[in-house]
């Protein structure tokens, strides 16, 4: 994909209420005018990459962009699913993502617990993937380093 690696900023957002609830995967989530940023030509689908919540640690992350098509959404999402516990709600928080790689294209599932299944395994892929060193480099980049009372949108 040509636009990996791809950087991104932007604020938490209160999403649809699905990720911690229904399904029991947490997912940050990206306001329009974020998602609207993201090149029109990206692929729709499942990547995984680097996630940082303000100037916190780097962790491992899957995330979607797209349509969710199990939930027949009409608005594009990106939903990020770090692979770590956090012990509360980070939003107005700024998420920074780096996408390093592309797992699968979006599709639907004809139950919850179909898509429960397929995004664990996406997460498993993700962790493997992101253990390569072409990957794992990218969890050291500058840009997950915030500046002091800087917020920078989308770079």
């Amino acid at each position: 994909m040509r636009h990996l690696p791809y950087f991104c900023r932007g604020e938490v957002v209160k999403g649809f209420g699905r990720g911690s609830k229904e399904l029991g995967i947490p997912t940050a989530n990206f306001s329009e005018q974020v998602v609207e940023s993201f090149p029109s030509d990206i692929s729709t689908g499942i990547y995984y990459g680097w996630a940082c919540v303000g100037n916190g640690d780097v962790h491992k992350m899957v995330l979607s962009i797209g349509w969710n098509p199990f939930y027949k959404n009409i608005k594009k999402s990106v939903e990020t699913h770090i692979i770590h516990t956090f012990k509360e709600d980070f939003y107005g928080e700024i998420l920074s993502i780096v996408i390093t790689g592309y797992i699968r294209p979006e599709k639907n599932f004809d139950s919850l617990e179909a898509l429960i299944s397929a995004i664990q395994e996406d997460i498993e892929e993700a962790k493997r993937q992101l253990d390569l060193p072409e990957h794992l480099k990218l969890k050291e980049d500058n840009f997950f380093h915030l500046p002091k009372g800087k917020i920078v949108n989308n770079h």
